[in-house]
Order: structure tokens, then sequence, then C-alpha cells
């Protein structure tokens, strides 16, 4: 359902080729764009023993890029929304102008 003026899919590139990320055991829901900062992620939380106050910066990192992507989702389904609404908008006025009218233009005289 790709809407004119309005680019369906995320504009940060695929890094982390679909041969690392199986490499590297990530699950499929959390194979995205952001896939290629959650796998040095993991490996940090093993080697630290998922202590929550060690690998911050990597978390970080992570969870910004994540939140960007959700965000960038958000806007280009408000942008299909109100390209919608225009269109809605668009059909009730065009069929409200070729429609017979109620009142004869005569009864206003």
């Amino acid at each position: 359902m790709a809407e004119e003026g309005v680019k369906l899919g995320s504009s940060k590139p695929m890094i982390a080729t679909q041969q690392e990320m199986m490499d590297n055991r990530v699950p499929i829901p959390y194979r995205d764009q952001c896939a290629h900062l959650l796998i040095p992620l993991n490996k940090c939380r093993s080697a630290e023993f998922f202590l929550p106050w060690k690998c911050e910066a990597e978390r970080h990192t992570y969870e910004r890029c994540e939140y960007e992507l959700v965000m960038e989702r958000m806007l280009q389904m408000q942008k299909i929304r109100e390209l919608e609404e225009k269109k809605k908008k668009a059909k009730q006025v065009q069929g409200a102008a070729a429609g017979i009218p109620l009142i004869p233009s005569s009864a206003n005289a």
C-alpha cells in the first residue's frame, strides 16, 4: 500500500549480513537495521555475565538506533494517514458537487 509521496521502509542501510546474524544467533525478530549494534552488545553481555551496569555504551547506541527506527515508522504512518484523509475529503467534495441538489435553484429566488 505505497501511497504517493511516502517512501516506505527505513532510510537506514542494512549493515549486518544474514550470515553474520546467523553466525551470532541473532533472533529473527531482532534482524533489523540495528542488528549490527546488537551483535557486539550480546557479546559484551555474555562476557560480562549480563551485569546490568556493564555494556552501557553498547546498549545506549543499540536502543537509540531502535528508537530512531520507531520514530521513522511513526512519521511514515502519519504521512500515510494525512494522504488518506486528503483523498477522503476530495472524494466527499467531488461527490457533493456531482449529486442532484435537493432544493432546486429556483426555490432560492
